[in-house]
């Protein structure tokens, strides 16, 4: 009998593409609006993206901070748990303003939520947005932020997911070390700069996917969110090869793909890369 790890079967995968402000209320009437719109096309597995709940627009801005406790959730997580159930999918909240121990400070967590809404993981940004862009936005984002320190792949219907959150995105060791853990999935939720966005993004998320040969799952933020605020978009899941299967339109909304493990394991049998690697790197 072989040893190999069965091939998952097909999944369905949707990125959610937000407009998100400081009005929470809004922004979770919006995700529930798209999270039932993309189950309704077939998703199983909906992402959403970087500051879903809150987007942080004037400085100085106080997060809408909780507790991740599924059993005493507070209000925000508590109407995502709804949202999950009610959709009866899995749903990977890209990132939520987590209570931390740092005075001053919030996680800046990534959520995944099961079909009946429980919390299954939690992924804190390891990399903090600390950048002066020349005719661009600028962010510093360890003045409100604790940086995380955990590696995070979990399992996702069965399929092993490693978790990032946008600036990660630029370390691919990280994505390596996930791969190591034996992630076929990568999700990279996001709220890229216009600025950045528009030369980087799709580069960065295809690089990503040829070099790991995963999924990548990356749903991004869009359009224009109040202040200096404006973000790329351009929503997409990668396929192991670097093809985008598809990308949101500007705006608010989401895509859809077919995720095909079968096809993933001929491309990693095919070009097996993973096993070359040197031990001493």
């Amino acid at each position: 009998m072989s040893d190999a790890p069965e091939t998952p079967e097909p999944m369905t995968a949707a990125v959610v593409q937000l407009t998100s402000t400081e009005d929470v209320a809004a922004n979770l009437e919006a995700i529930r609006r798209w999270v039932m719109a993309a189950r309704a096309a077939g998703a199983e597995l909906i992402a959403l993206p970087e500051n879903a709940v809150w987007m942080r627009v004037a400085t100085g801005s106080e997060a809408p901070m909780e507790v991740i406790d599924e059993g005493a959730p507070g209000p925000n997580l508590a109407a995502l748990m709804g949202i999950a159930r009610e959709a009866g999918a899995w749903l990977v909240v890209g990132s939520f303003p987590e209570v931390s121990p740092h005075a001053g400070r919030y996680y800046n967590t990534s959520i995944v939520l099961d079909p009946d809404g429980r919390v299954t993981a939690t992924y804190r940004k390891l990399h903090l947005f600390d950048i002066d862009v020349k005719d661009g936005e600028s962010q510093r984002e360890s003045d409100t932020i604790a940086r995380g320190e955990a590696i995070v792949a979990t399992p996702v219907r069965g399929v092993t997911t490693g978790l990032s959150i946008c600036y990660d995105l630029r370390f691919p060791a990280l994505y390596q070390r996930l791969v190591d853990r034996g992630a076929r999935l990568l999700t990279v939720p996001a709220a890229f700069t216009e600025f950045t966005g528009k030369d980087h993004w799709l580069v960065l998320l295809r690089a990503r996917a040829i070099e790991t040969e995963c999924f990548v799952i990356a749903p991004g933020q869009s359009g224009y969110h109040g202040g200096k605020r404006r973000t790329f978009g351009k929503s997409t899941i990668v396929d192991p090869w670097g093809i985008p299967l598809c990308i949101a339109a500007d705006g608010p909304g989401f895509a859809v793909a077919r995720l095909d493990f079968a096809a993933q394991d001929r491309i990693r049998a095919s070009l097996p890369c993973l096993s070359h690697r040197h031990p001493g790197v």
